[in-house]
């Protein structure tokens, strides 16, 4: 598992803040930074798929990367580290109607303790058309002792959409303790909630969040949600896969893996098991 270490360059003169780092009074500490990425998938009339829109700010980098057939593909690339405490990022990916986007990060996400007070945010907002695809694949979230973040993911799909998201959560770098983590993942499918889950985990959770019915000790938490049409007419059977991951048919035409496990590696191991299963 990589983990992008990056010098965090928002800390400037006395009195000056970069771009995107806001201040209560000049001379103070960053409040936080914000940060926007916004990518617009689009139809090329030719086959393939257009990025008409494709702007990041701050630690929000994207680019574009070499992609395969009709598929476009853009990687976000950290420019700070972070998230930290106070800070606010929102990635908005749109992929219209007849175009394939797939989106990753270019290593993990490490969530750290800050200057400023108060939780940090991590808000993603997908909107897929009718006759589109988007594959959703960052790396793993770390939560690191100290830190506070809560992660919301909002996946809108028209009824003709398809959509693979994964999402990795790691509890704490290797031999401390996590953070707080707040994790809440939302799926509507043609205006109606297939979806709507949240996970709290570290100190200042709910209690009984690592006991025997949640994470049981486990220090990784994953889901593989999927969405295709034909699904809905033919959804996969429910099953484990193996003592920890369970694949679940959802109301409508998706599919959840949820999986735990005790690192990252093996976490992956199994969200890759589903992917391949589900074909």
């Amino acid at each position: 598992m990589d983990v992008m270490t990056l010098t965090d360059t928002r800390i400037g003169a006395p009195g000056a803040a970069p771009t995107g780092v806001e201040t209560d009074l000049p001379g103070t500490a960053p409040a936080g930074v914000r940060a926007d990425a916004r990518i617009v998938a689009r139809a090329d009339g030719r086959g393939g798929t257009a990025l008409p829109v494709l702007d990041g700010s701050g630690p929000l980098a994207v680019r574009r990367v070499r992609g395969s057939g009709a598929e476009a593909r853009v990687m976000v690339v950290g420019a700070m580290s972070g998230p930290l405490g106070g800070d606010r990022f929102t990635l908005d990916a749109q992929v219209e109607e007849g175009a394939r986007l797939w989106l990753g990060s270019a290593a993990a996400t490490l969530a750290l303790p800050g200057q400023a007070p108060g939780e940090a945010r991590y808000d993603v907002r997908l909107a897929v058309a009718d006759g589109a695809e988007l594959h959703w694949l960052p790396e793993q979230l770390i939560s690191a002792a100290g830190s506070d973040l809560r992660v919301t993911t909002l996946a809108e799909l028209a009824a003709g959409a398809r959509l693979v998201l994964r999402e990795e959560q790691v509890l704490g770098r290797a031999g401390e303790l996590p953070g707080l983590l707040t994790t809440r993942l939302t799926l509507r499918v043609a205006g109606r909630t297939v979806l709507d889950q949240q996970l709290s985990c570290g100190p200042g959770a709910p209690g009984g969040w690592d006991g025997p019915a949640a994470l049981a000790g486990h220090r990784a938490v994953g889901q593989l949600l999927v969405v295709r049409p034909e699904f809905a007419e033919q959804p996969p059977a429910p099953r484990m896969l193996g003592d920890h991951a369970a694949l679940m048919p959802l109301p409508g035409p998706a599919v959840l893996l949820t999986a735990l496990a005790p690192d990252a590696l093996r976490l992956r191991r199994v969200l890759d098991e589903g992917r391949a299963l589900l074909g």
